[in-house]
């Protein structure tokens, strides 16, 4: 398929079948997050994932609250990946101080991307949840203070069908300066 036609498939599923999601499978989605580029190369980046039916699921309720409910579908993804953000090294870290940009808050979005478009081409569906309690998650899975959590991604076969995308029309995102 070409690249905008998988662009338009990815999207975020919060249905899944209760299907395995094989290891091969996740391999290739973690190269092609690996291969995603980077501020100064700094890859700042390291990504757990998560099948153990136990963990899963602790993790999976650390995603929601009795108040905020609205990440409760976590339960059903048979694969969660944490994404931690590393530093980096010191020529990324000094660049983003320099220009005020959080270069790699941006780097883990393209990376995150790039595991979810592979995994769009390989039939899974994906979730990028930026609302966990981190404190549970850091706790249950050991994770050092060096690194920060950025972002949780579901996966797993979708058990539903796509709505269409509802987006801003190009006209009203975009200006050609010529």
């Amino acid at each position: 398929m070409n690249f905008l036609e998988l662009v338009n498939i990815r999207r975020s599923v919060r249905h899944y079948k209760k299907d395995a999601v094989s290891e091969e499978a996740l391999k290739i989605c973690l190269e092609a997050a690996r291969l995603a580029p980077s501020a100064s190369n700094a890859q700042p980046w390291e990504f757990l994932v998560i099948q153990h039916p136990e963990i899963r699921q602790a993790v999976a309720e650390s995603t929601f609250s009795p108040l905020i409910s609205f990440n409760k579908f976590a339960l059903q993804a048979p694969v969660i990946v944490v994404v931690l953000m590393t530093k980096g090294h010191l020529v990324a870290q000094v660049g983003a101080g320099l220009q005020g940009t959080p270069f790699n808050l941006i780097d883990i979005g393209i990376a995150a991307e790039h595991f979810c478009l592979q995994a769009a081409e390989l039939g899974l569906g994906t979730c990028m949840l930026g609302w966990f309690q981190e404190k549970k998650i850091r706790k249950i899975l050991n994770i050092p203070k060096t690194k920060k959590i950025a972002l949780l991604l579901t996966v797993g076969y979708p058990d539903d069908s796509p709505r269409p995308k509802r987006r801003k029309s190009l006209e009203e995102i975009a200006r050609f300066i010529r």
